[in-house]
């Protein structure tokens, strides 16, 4: 059995305070993927999936968000604006402006994935048991969702947000994970969200028991999604 060719390390930066990690395999690209992890977690705990893409000649970068990680300071009214630059820089490391880009999202990365798909001009998103604004807006303001924000700005950007019209706006391939057994986002809210799809090639894939952390990590689900960016990029 042949063994897997060793993968270099991430490149390690800071841009406009979020501090990020590119992956990138040598050679020619096939696109890339910006990851989005959820509240409370940090850019570390997505690089099995950024190495997953990495094998399959994907470019990807995770990066802590505002009031995360190594980034701290406070997440706050910049949210979509710091994913779109996130893909910008991803598209610059690529060498092209216009390269193929997805978005991928677990819980608040998730909803956010979503939110800043048409802004970012993502060819595909996967959403991960997407939590929704007003549950998120909620969590904030009561400050339980394990991070710093400017609770005024962030709530006014997620209360301005209706995720069951943003989904409906997008034409693109959307792909949403979410666990029956999920304990802080009921799996109807996806349900829901996938009676708004638009484009014919989206997908919902429902997962019996576990809870809200384990389908991201799952390899099996991992291997699906990576096949279902495949297919949007190309």
């Amino acid at each position: 059995m042949s063994t897997p060719p060793v993968q270099e390390p991430p490149e390690l930066g800071v841009r406009d305070g979020l501090a990020y990690a590119r992956f990138a395999p040598p050679g020619a690209r096939a696109g890339g993927v910006v990851i989005l992890h959820g509240a409370g977690s940090q850019k570390e705990s997505h690089y099995d999936y950024a190495r997953l893409l990495v094998s399959a000649g994907y470019a990807a970068i995770s990066f802590d968000q505002r009031g995360h990680g190594a980034t701290g300071g406070m997440m706050d009214a910049r949210a979509i604006e710091d994913i779109v630059a996130m893909a910008e820089l991803l598209r610059s490391r690529i060498g092209d402006q216009g390269a193929a880009i997805a978005l991928r999202g677990s819980s608040m990365g998730g909803c956010f994935a979503l939110m800043s798909a048409a802004a970012v001009g993502a060819q595909a998103v996967v959403a991960i048991c997407p939590a929704g604004p007003r549950g998120l807006q909620r969590g904030i303001q009561a400050g339980t969702l394990g991070f710093d924000a400017d609770v005024a700005q962030l709530s006014a950007l997620l209360n301005n947000a209706d995720l069951h019209e943003t989904v409906a706006s997008l034409e693109l391939p959307v792909l949403i994970l979410h666990a029956e057994g999920d304990e802080q986002v009921p799996v109807e809210h996806s349900r829901e969200l996938a009676e708004r799809f638009a484009s014919p090639s989206s997908r919902l894939i429902t997962v019996p028991g576990v809870h809200h952390r384990s389908v991201q990590h799952d390899e099996e689900l991992q291997a699906v999604s990576l096949k279902f960016i495949q297919r949007a990029l190309g």
